[in-house]
């Protein structure tokens, strides 16, 4: 008998639909001839806890640290142990066996570590699956490869697995015990992941604490050209008061100038004039998913995710949803009109942009090359009745298939123009669009953003009709929401100043992955380190208090992007596993030697005092209007934004 162990049962279903002749269901597995196909649901294993090899260890003390296993034991997960009995018993009855876990490092790792914990001995094929097609499994099926092939990519994987247990078990319950000498009854849980997060929100939090705001000055002035009139806005020189931004920080010199204006000539120095083609936003994964509709809806990540699994596993509207992927494959385009038929075929809005599509076209989405281990977010092609869907999944379903078919929308066109006016020796400048094609942006917004110029042409003159200053005041940062939080993590390496790591951080999709992202988030909440006030995500006083007490190298995100570079050389058979769990060890010894209960009792102390004392300011709190407006004669312009942040 041949078993084939798949990562998951959607997967599993695939594979047994490919596999000829009929098949029958039993516990846990489907039998399809000579084949059997069982499946993992996720990982069927995990780490022991330290007790499993120590009894000693069941008592945290600071004397026992680090606890590094010499032999590594996995226990069953409690959830899965039905499951795991099932795969065990057909392991003892195969002959050969197929592994048919995702095409990446954490599916090489679930599905060969339970071959390996069950004991089993014979021969081991793999099965690459990205795409859950019948034609494309049954090419899978006739191109087995032989799973020792893979074995860098296991030991890569296991060796995050094992480092990451280190760390969190070992940081935890030092800060624990640390924090207990300094006062605080609680875990203080650590990770690798999640603590550079909560470093995250703390900065920010910080940088909106400390803010002090200041005033700025931009000048307008009102141009007649041949054809009509724009605004354009003065562009101080270096010799001005400035701010970092370029922004002007004495009125003075802005009210001198605008009081000369009006009635000057001037001539159109430099003209910039581009037509531009934007391609519609590509299919969803997850992550980029979780953004839009928290930006959209205010649903928090994990509400989005959970919304997924129910559209994917009880509705069955959508395809995979934990995907870090916004590609499809080639192979799909030729039902893409079938699945959005059905898809669209019970809502008004969906039935309009359905009708405007055009199949004839293909959009860089369809990529065989940059499909991953899953492909992008898409619907199944089963028509929804949403009577029975939530709010927030029919919100969510209509995001999904609306990304879908902006694939067959023409790209926006738009004509965008820059000028650059001297006038009084001093330089102003002027943009504006013009929508030349929506193509397909109607599907997401109806809004222009910037408006149009009038037509313009280099060298010709104008004469200055009005001229102001607004009185605008700097806003600090905004705080982190669930949308930003999620965007930021995708893309950590914005955060972190050496290049490389920087570079490492974007290869390796930043911090966490498409399924931790959300309970990341909601396991900071839940251990109390941050609350949501609204939509924003703001550390609490033992969350700020923990940050201030680690070593600054466990709340960022450079350990991460080490951590990748050493993992990907390991699975590229350039690095050892054995070597990469030494080095670890010498770093873990060396922060927990920073361990310090009266540096966390300080910062406890100063976290509960900042809590206590008002975020400084500058002046009145900013209404978001201009102040005052200096002008000689009444503007002609329209309303203009007048705040700004750093």
């Amino acid at each position: 008998m041949r078993l084939i162990i798949a990562e998951k049962p959607s997967l599993a279903r695939a594979i047994a639909d490919a596999l000829p002749g009929g098949s029958r269901r039993e516990e846990g597995a489907i039998v399809c001839g000579e084949s059997v196909v069982t499946w993992c649901l996720g990982h069927l294993l995990e780490q022991a806890s330290p007790e499993v090899y120590d009894a000693a260890d069941k008592q945290w003390r600071l004397d026992r640290l680090p606890i590094v296993p010499q032999r590594w034991k996995l226990t069953p997960r409690a959830k899965a142990r039905g499951q795991l009995a099932i795969v065990r018993r057909l392991l003892k009855q195969a002959a050969d066996v197929v592994h048919a876990g995702d095409p990446d490092r954490e599916g090489q790792l679930l599905v060969q570590e339970v071959i390996e914990h069950c004991g089993y001995k014979g021969p081991v094929k793999r099965l690459l699956i990205n795409d859950l097609n019948r034609p494309a499994v049954v090419r899978a099926l006739s191109r087995l490869q032989d799973n020792a092939d893979y074995q860098p990519l296991f030991q890569a994987a296991q060796a995050r697995s094992r480092a990451d247990w280190l760390y969190g078990i070992n940081l935890s319950r030092a800060w624990t015990l640390t924090g207990r000498q300094a006062g605080h009854d609680g875990v203080l849980s650590v990770g690798r992941v999640q603590t550079p997060v909560l470093g995250l929100i703390v900065r920010r939090d910080n940088s909106i604490r400390d803010f002090v705001p200041h005033l700025f000055y931009p000048l307008w002035v009102e141009l007649a050209v041949k054809s009509g009139q724009l605004r354009a806005w003065w562009v101080p020189g270096e010799s001005q008061p400035l701010d970092d931004q370029g922004r002007l920080i004495d009125r003075s010199p802005a009210d001198q100038l605008a009081a000369r204006l009006p009635g000057a000539e001037g001539v159109l120095k430099q003209l910039e004039q581009q037509e531009k083609r934007q391609a519609p936003p590509l299919p969803y994964s997850l992550s980029a998913l979780q953004v839009d509709a928290a930006r959209r809806y205010g649903v928090s990540a994990q509400a989005v995710l959970d919304s997924c699994q129910r559209l994917y596993e009880q509705h069955k509207l959508i395809t995979y949803p934990r995907s870090d992927c916004r590609y499809l494959p080639e192979e799909h385009l030729a039902q893409a009109q079938r699945s959005l038929g059905g898809a669209c075929a019970s809502d008004n809005t969906l039935g309009e942009w359905l009708a405007g599509a055009d199949f004839s076209l293909r959009s860089k989405a369809w990529n065989d090359k940059k499909v991953s281990a899953h492909h992008a977010l898409a619907p199944s092609g089963k028509a929804p009745d949403f009577s029975t869907l939530s709010a927030t999944d029919a919100n969510v379903f209509r995001l999904i298939t609306r990304n879908m078919l902006a694939q067959f929308y023409r790209p926006l066109r738009t004509f965008e123009v820059k000028a650059q006016f001297m006038v009084l020796d001093e330089t102003f400048k002027a943009r504006g669009q013009s929508v030349l094609d929506p193509g397909w942006k109607p599907l997401f917004t109806t809004r222009d953003e910037t408006p149009p110029l009038p037509s313009l042409h280099e060298g010709e003159t104008c004469k200055a009709l009005d001229a102001g200053v607004e009185e605008r005041e700097t806003r600090p940062p905004e705080p982190f929401t669930d949308a930003s939080l999620i965007n930021a993590m995708m893309n950590i390496g914005r955060y972190v100043q050496d290049p490389a790591v920087r570079r490492t951080l974007k290869e390796s999709d930043g911090l966490g992955t498409e399924a931790t992202r959300a309970g990341i988030l909601e396991t900071l909440v839940m251990r109390g380190y941050l609350v949501r006030q609204g939509k924003a995500l703001r550390a609490t006083q033992l969350g700020s208090a923990l940050i201030a007490a680690l070593p600054s190298a466990v709340s960022t995100p450079e350990r991460t992007a080490l951590w990748e570079q050493r993992l990907r050389a390991i699975s590229e058979r350039q690095d050892d596993a054995d070597a990469f769990q030494h080095a670890l060890l010498d770093d873990l010894r060396a922060l927990l030697s920073q361990s310090d209960a009266g540096k966390l009792k300080q910062s406890l102390r100063t976290a509960q005092g900042e809590a206590a004392t008002p975020a400084k300011r500058a002046g009145k709190p900013s209404t978001g209007k201009p102040r005052k407006s200096y002008a000689k004669r009444k503007s002609s312009g329209g309303k203009r934004k007048t705040t700004a942040r750093t």
